[in-house]
């Protein structure tokens, strides 16, 4: 050791500080202050609670039709012919419906109780895309009917629904759904047919075949909060491989490949690092993966895209009001901090020797179950 060695000098701030000090220097954490939330969309709080009542679920139209405009335009500029359904099951508000309607989105259902309220907002039966696993006989004929796109989910609803047309005069245009590997874990095979074992050519080639019918869409829903925009190119390579496969057998060329949704909103899952703009790729990424292998087509042979968003959409337009009814948490009586060394009060907040602090609210778990999974912002 050196004579210009000298000890390592220990601040007063380790005990004296307040509690809150560390949390405030972790990059990661949110720290002890966050900004207040005073108005949505140019509407105060306080009125809308007074008004409506608390809790109280208000969504931003603003947001919502920002949202909608900028997926729109991002798969637009790249790839024209794509079209978009909103998805029911996501959010079947008669408001949040109204306003995509408004935007131009078709209506995706996956029920009967989500057909009928499409039906009831004024989307007419061309307009709907009914995709789920089970459509029971009674709306499956009201659909056949009305003229919706049904996309077939199973070899039980393919023979249900052959019965049902056997007398039409003019073929009935439907979808198969095909479940694949797109290079992700977990494989949802929930949906569809197996494309890996020949399965989903099987279930096309029998439409094909059935003059009743008329195949007109691939579809594909590969799962949800999806951050991996090169899965999509892949499911899109391997739909357009099964399309060319029937068009060279059958001389039929499908109009439509259906890629479902899956594409996430601004939310971290918890465990994840944020802020979220660096973690979920933007809506972009996903347009440039689907449209680079279609626009590879000769144009005659370019089919139209179809897209059902449903979180991406809605999520950050959403906001639960919820009040503080009662604050809760006895804390333990302690020395005070200038009878303690600096150690010892240090390790007193360590040790948690005081009791937290419950703030009850007047919303309970059952309306924001999905924060189980997610990290949700809360503001005061």
């Amino acid at each position: 050791m050196t004579q210009n060695y000298s000890q390592p000098i220990i601040s007063d701030e380790l005990g004296s500080n307040r509690p809150n000090a560390a949390a405030e220097r972790n990059y990661f954490a949110r720290g002890v202050q966050t900004p207040a939330l005073f108005e949505i969309d140019g509407n105060p709080i306080p009125a809308l609670v007074a008004e409506f009542g608390s809790p109280l679920f208000v969504f931003s139209e603003h947001a919502l039709r920002h949202k909608a405009r900028h997926a729109r335009e991002a798969f637009k500029q790249r790839y024209p012919r794509t079209s978009f359904a909103w998805s029911l099951k996501t959010n079947p508000l008669k408001g949040i419906c109204q306003i995509l309607r408004q935007e131009g989105w078709l209506a995706e259902v996956v029920s009967d109780f989500e057909y009928e309220k499409a039906r009831d907002l004024g989307f007419a039966g061309p307009e709907i895309l009914f995709n789920g696993p089970y459509k029971p006989r009674a709306i499956l004929e009201r659909a056949i009917e009305e003229g919706a796109l049904l996309h077939v989910d199973n070899w039980d609803e393919l023979n249900l629904i052959e019965k049902l047309v056997e007398k039409r005069r003019q073929p009935l245009d439907v979808g198969i759904r095909v479940w694949l590997d797109a290079g992700i874990r977990p494989v949802w095979s929930k949906f569809g047919f197996a494309l890996a074992n020949g399965e989903a050519e099987r279930a096309a080639e029998r439409i094909v075949r059935n003059p009743a019918l008329r195949l007109h869409t691939l579809h594909t829903h590969i799962g949800t909060y999806i951050l991996e925009p090169a899965a999509y190119r892949t499911a899109t390579q391997k739909l357009l491989a099964l399309r060319d496969a029937l068009e060279r057998k059958h001389g039929h060329l499908i109009d439509c490949l259906d890629l479902g949704g899956g594409f996430p909103s601004n939310s971290l899952l918890h465990g994840m690092t944020g802020p979220a703009e660096q973690v979920v790729p933007p809506i972009e990424a996903y347009a440039d993966a689907i449209t680079e292998v279609l626009n590879r087509l000769p144009e005659k042979k370019r089919p139209l895209l179809r897209l059902e968003t449903g979180r991406h959409l809605v999520d950050e337009a959403g906001y639960l009001l919820t009040s503080v009814v009662a604050v809760k948490g006895v804390h333990r009586s302690r020395a005070e901090q200038d009878s303690l060394s600096a150690r010892d009060y240090k390790e007193q907040l360590i040790a948690g020797e005081d009791s937290k602090v419950n703030y009850i609210l007047d919303a309970g778990i059952n309306p924001l179950y999905t924060a189980a999974w997610y990290r949700f912002e809360v503001r005061p």
